[in-house]
């Protein structure tokens, strides 16, 4: 449900909020500098947002104003442990719908990754059904746009299960398909070539493990970062692998790689459809592999879509934009193949 979604709102409605406790720490950090955080909430909720202290007035349509008020109740307590900016609140708002927000409650504990340096709680209804999935099946697919956090709560379910000993070792693999570049002209093999490519996955893990420790695991080859060419004739066995950038897959990499998963292993596969960088003419192994397997048990998939970006509010609305034109190219196309038919 979406904040437009609830019926009969009452506009020009006023909500008197007072936070307790009174800690001038904890509401600076609400407020932001300059308050630019209620700021962020009026722009956000279409509100005004009026403070002296604790004491908070909130204005507008009455659905709107409940949330905020709900929102400022949970933001000011996570404000006694973590900083808040616009990045945090939008996150929020980026939650399951109102009934969250309204009805706030502790995320429940399965649905938490947790690793040594970093807690990782999933966003949304689509981010909790991927972690679940990832978690209860061998084989998930997170299928969606760029910023909704598809490789990086892989990456964390990766971390959590080599800590928690599940796992042996953890394999990062990308297919060596360029995306506009060229990669002959980079120096190095293949593997070096493909490097760069690989850095949200390097970045994730530092973060979650730490710089030195992760190339420590690099170098005894408990984490293995390779191109998916490298994958052909192993076997995987009690393994985390994750398959990032698979749009960029033909349909028999993806056959190979499915087939090289094996016993005590974990595999997620993720990609974005309307991202794909094959050559004219060549079918994506992820489109392939949704239409074929759709119907097999023991596999998950994931849909995400615009609604489920956690970056910069503008990331959704050109993620949607870019949707919209696809669909009204598609249309021309589809009319043009039509007047060619009838030889217009």
């Amino acid at each position: 449900m979406n904040l437009n979604d609830i019926a009969n709102p009452v506009a020009a409605h006023t909500a008197n909020v007072v936070l307790e406790p009174n800690e001038s720490t904890r509401l600076a950090a609400l407020c932001g500098p300059f308050d630019q955080n209620l700021k962020y909430l009026e722009d956000r909720l279409g509100i005004q947002v009026r403070n002296r202290g604790n004491e908070f007035q909130l204005s507008g349509l009455q659905s709107n104003v409940e949330v905020c008020e709900a929102l400022l109740k949970r933001l000011y307590e996570d404000a006694r442990d973590e900083p808040l900016d616009s990045q945090a609140i939008h996150l929020y708002l980026q939650e399951s719908g109102v009934e969250a927000l309204l009805n706030p409650t502790a995320e429940p504990e399965e649905n938490i990754i947790r690793t040594r340096r970093k807690t990782i709680k999933p966003r949304g209804a689509n981010q909790i059904s991927y972690v679940q999935a990832i978690q209860t099946t061998d084989i998930s697919f997170g299928v969606g746009p760029a910023g909704t956090g598809k490789t990086y709560l892989a990456v964390a379910c990766a971390v959590a299960a080599l800590e928690g000993q599940r796992v042996n070792r953890i394999l990062l693999v990308r297919p060596a398909v360029e995306a506009g570049e060229k990669l002959g002209f980079l120096p190095g093999d293949l593997a070096q070539k493909i490097d760069p490519y690989l850095r949200p996955l390097y970045d994730a893990l530092y973060e979650m493990m730490g710089v030195e420790r992760v190339h420590k695991y690099i170098e005894r080859n408990i984490i293995e970062v390779a191109p998916l060419a490298y994958m052909r004739g192993r076997t995987l066995n009690n393994a985390f692998i994750i398959l990032d950038e698979s749009q960029n897959t033909t349909a028999a990499q993806m056959k190979m790689f499915l087939t090289r998963i094996g016993f005590g292993s974990t595999a997620v596969i993720t990609g974005d459809i309307t991202q794909i960088d094959l050559p004219r003419g060549s079918r994506s192994g992820l489109i392939h592999v949704i239409d074929i397997l759709r119907e097999v048990n023991g596999l998950s998939f994931t849909r995400f879509g615009s609604k489920d970006v956690v970056r910069h509010p503008l990331v959704q609305r050109i993620v949607e934009a870019y949707a919209v034109n696809d669909v009204v190219e598609a249309s021309r196309g589809s009319d043009s193949g039509t007047d060619e038919r009838h030889g217009r």
